[in-house]
């Protein structure tokens, strides 16, 4: 049985959005959604570039709230943002809630969201692997 993720952020608009592409992509057994305390609406456009040129963007990928998913099981919450980490909501069902936080690249060049993408994967990955039993 797929472990289920969610990826909370404050924008869901980039960390969030490549956290929830790379666990998708990498971490076999599990499956992630993302979702944002305040969401912008709008992936940001580098991190849109980068996924695609990572070649794993799905065009189902988007900015949404937080009231879109909190109904769902998840087996893990990760925030990665400060603002997410403490405003980060109960969740009807206990659920293990970790932090592991990155630097927003937003408004940031394109080599900032590649910094970004490299530390999810060396950092965030390993340890969803780990909560998870994977």
């Amino acid at each position: 049985m797929m472990k289920k993720v969610l990826i909370l952020c404050t924008g869901n608009s980039c960390r969030s959005i490549i956290a929830e592409a790379q666990i998708n992509a990498f971490v076999e057994g599990a499956v992630s959604d993302s979702s944002g305390v305040k969401a912008s609406g709008r992936v940001n456009p580098n991190a849109q570039k980068l996924l695609e040129q990572k070649g794993i963007w799905k065009d189902e990928y988007h900015s949404k709230t937080i009231d879109k998913v909190i109904d769902n099981q998840y087996d893990l919450v990760v925030t990665v943002c400060d603002h997410a980490n403490e405003t980060c909501p109960m969740f009807p069902k206990a659920v293990k809630v970790i932090h592991v936080g990155f630097e927003d690249p937003d408004g940031k060049g394109f080599d900032a969201f590649e910094t970004t993408y490299n530390e999810i994967y060396e950092t965030l990955l390993p340890k969803v692997k780990e909560e998870l039993g994977l």
